[in-house]
């Protein structure tokens, strides 16, 4: 489970993300909340915010990815986390001298997501680099299990911080924790990094990427999932500020509590998916995200607060073990002189698509109640899903026939 642990690189990079998700999670928790209060309640406001925050990664991710397969790894993620440290100071200021209003914090979402953009594929290519092929299945699981014990502590510590001294303060705290990751990034030995041979300046190489994966079926499923589960599924911070404060009548500090234990099951998920050492298959991946969808719908049923803080950590669990599948079946399969492209465009699939998703989801919050956002969200995800596979099944001349016994379930067989 802990394998990739004995590359010191690995502690160094590990270490320095986690103390810098920390903040992150303190962002997004005071963010929301500040939306929240600066438009009187406005489910919409909450997913335009979160919209203009991903925006850039639908518009830019395939840049990004040729920048990460084009140049140095560690000088575009110091660039890239100096940039997104300024667009949090920036806010963080506006809110604690009271002078913030929607407009800003639209803009500032809108610059911090461009920073991500470019930040996410380097990000991802540069874990290969870290620790090699051999370790890199339990590298993603650790990644994800160090991301999701950080939004234990962040969630928590942001209501906790915007209880006592208000949402900018807990801004204002992520903007120091990005120096923990760029001084990782300069205490990595470069000796060690097993550097991916770098491709040759051409033309049409981001059209290489979307051909790359337009001609493997198995990475267009993947897509395909991602693409629903985080356009419908993957809201979990306008969800539940939605439910905490107009369905169950709750305060900022419980609204953190939320997410904190909403990371419990998403940190059991992930230290299960560091286990795996081969590449998930595509059907298991869309087992585990109509699943994921299926639940979500439950989700949206509990009748009080703490019937539906009870449920999320199961929630956050198979969310996890989606995600963590969908990125480790990419990331294991594709060409390495081509994964910055690859993974650039997953993370726009996965996170590009929550412009469309999220403004939808709380307009349908702010028409028919909270439990919406849930119910329509975890909808959308299974049906997106289910009509993926079977598209792309008949593509394949495979059909998926029922099975009564010994257990209810489908299986592909060729025509």
């Amino acid at each position: 489970m802990f394998a990739a642990l004995q590359l010191p690189n690995y502690r160094i990079f590990l270490g320095g993300s986690f103390i810098s998700n920390i903040g992150t999670w303190m962002q997004r928790v005071a963010q929301d909340w500040l939306v929240l209060e600066l438009s009187g309640g406005s489910g919409l406001a909450v997913g335009i915010t979160t919209a203009l925050q991903f925006l850039p990664m639908l518009l830019l991710s395939p840049y990004g990815g040729l920048l990460a397969d084009r140049f140095d790894k560690r000088t575009i993620l110091r660039i890239t986390q100096a940039w997104m440290a300024l667009a949090a100071a920036a806010l963080g200021l506006l809110a604690v001298t009271g002078t913030a209003v929607t407009w800003h914090v639209y803009l500032i979402a809108f610059l911090f997501g461009l920073g991500t953009a470019i930040d996410n594929p380097s990000r991802q290519a540069f874990v290969n680099e870290v620790v090699g092929s051999k370790h890199l299945a339990n590298a993603i699981g650790l990644n994800s299990a160090t991301f999701h014990a950080s939004r234990i502590v962040g969630p928590a510590l942001a209501g906790l911080v915007i209880a006592v001294f208000g949402s900018g303060w807990a801004i204002l705290s992520n903007a120091v924790t990005y120096a923990a990751f760029i001084a990782a990034l300069g205490l990595v030995d470069p000796a060690r990094l097993q550097i991916t041979q770098r491709p040759p300046r051409a033309k049409r190489q981001i059209r290489e990427g979307f051909s790359y994966v337009l001609g493997n079926p198995e990475i267009l499923l993947v897509m395909c999932v991602a693409f629903f589960v985080g356009t419908f599924g993957m809201n979990f911070q306008m969800t539940s500020a939605l439910m905490a404060q107009q369905e169950f009548h709750k305060g900022a500090q419980e609204y953190g509590i939320l997410g904190t234990i909403m990371a419990v099951g998403s940190l059991t998920g992930a230290l299960l998916a560091a286990r795996r050492r081969t590449a998930p298959r595509g059907r298991f991946i869309v087992k585990m995200a109509i699943l994921f969808g299926l639940i979500l719908i439950i989700t949206g049923l509990m009748p009080s607060y703490l019937t539906y803080a009870l449920i999320l950590p199961i929630t956050g669990f198979v969310a996890l073990l989606t995600m963590t599948a969908s990125n480790a079946a990419i990331q294991l399969s594709v060409d390495p002189q081509l994964r910055g492209r690859v993974m650039a465009l997953y993370a726009m699939v996965m996170m590009g698509g929550t412009p469309i998703g999220a403004p939808i989801l709380g307009w349908l919050g702010e028409l028919f109640g909270p439990r919406w956002t849930l119910l329509a969200g975890g909808g959308l995800t299974v049906l997106g899903v289910a009509l993926s596979a079977l598209i792309l099944a008949r593509r394949q001349q495979i059909r998926i026939v029922p099975v009564l016994s010994p257990r209810p379930h489908f299986e592909l067989r060729d025509r």
